[in-house]
């Protein structure tokens, strides 16, 4: 009944960075899985844009590394303006699929390009989208799509409560770039850790992802 649908954990989509899937967003989270047991739990899913396989990749030709959209062809980088950006329609799609398949889920999770992702389905969601029932965001390493065919993502303050993680020694993308981001918000927590281009989860992260998650119930994204 009621009280047991309470005392569920919330359920967060997961969105992994560039370059990455489902299976290695899985792997990298171990240590934020553990702190958030019982209280959240994480799905990934992959993004639907496979990428050429490079020599940095593992040669684990089931796990080929994917993307969200890309700012040039086949390739993507934060910083680029990019003037004809391909494959963000099929990856909002692919949440909302997600979102209405796997559901009911309460939250997003987003790392790097999933994260900033992550912003633009709040804003959608922000401005009423149905497509998108989630209550709040927890964006780590995110940034602004520098793209001017994305720039209607923040021209309006976006009112959904959001987590914003940076890392202040963040080489791929630099924390100034997370923190312009949060200033899209209307009310963003900002979270600073230390260390670089990862989802961290050390006590005093815990500690900040665990009060900002207390502010939700299960079942409030619906």
């Amino acid at each position: 009944g009621a009280a047991m649908a309470e005392a569920r954990p919330l359920r967060l989509l997961a969105l992994h960075g560039y370059r990455q899937s489902a299976r290695r967003l899985r792997q990298r989270t171990g240590a934020l899985r553990k702190a958030l047991r019982g209280r959240a739990e994480l799905v990934a899913i992959d993004a639907p844009h496979r990428l050429p396989a490079s020599a940095e990749d593992d040669a684990d030709g089931d796990d080929p590394p994917r993307g969200w959209w890309f700012s040039g062809p086949g390739t993507f980088e934060a910083g680029e303006a990019a003037a004809a950006p391909a494959g963000l329609e099929e990856s909002l799609s692919a949440v909302a699929a997600a979102l209405a398949e796997h559901g009911p889920f309460d939250g997003l999770l987003g790392f790097s390009q999933g994260a900033a992702l992550a912003a633009m389905v709040c804003a959608l969601r922000a401005r009423g989208d149905p497509r998108f029932p989630v209550a709040f965001a927890v964006l780590v390493a995110a940034f602004a799509s520098r793209a001017p065919a994305h720039g209607h993502f923040y021209r309006e303050p976006i009112a959904l409560p959001t987590l914003h993680v940076v890392g202040d020694t963040d080489a791929v993308i630099a924390a100034p770039l997370s923190r312009e981001l949060a200033r899209c918000f209307v009310e963003p927590v900002v979270l600073t850790h230390p260390g670089g281009h990862f989802i961290p989860a050390a006590p005093a992260q815990k500690k900040a992802y665990l009060e900002f998650l207390e502010r939700f119930c299960p079942g409030q994204g619906q």
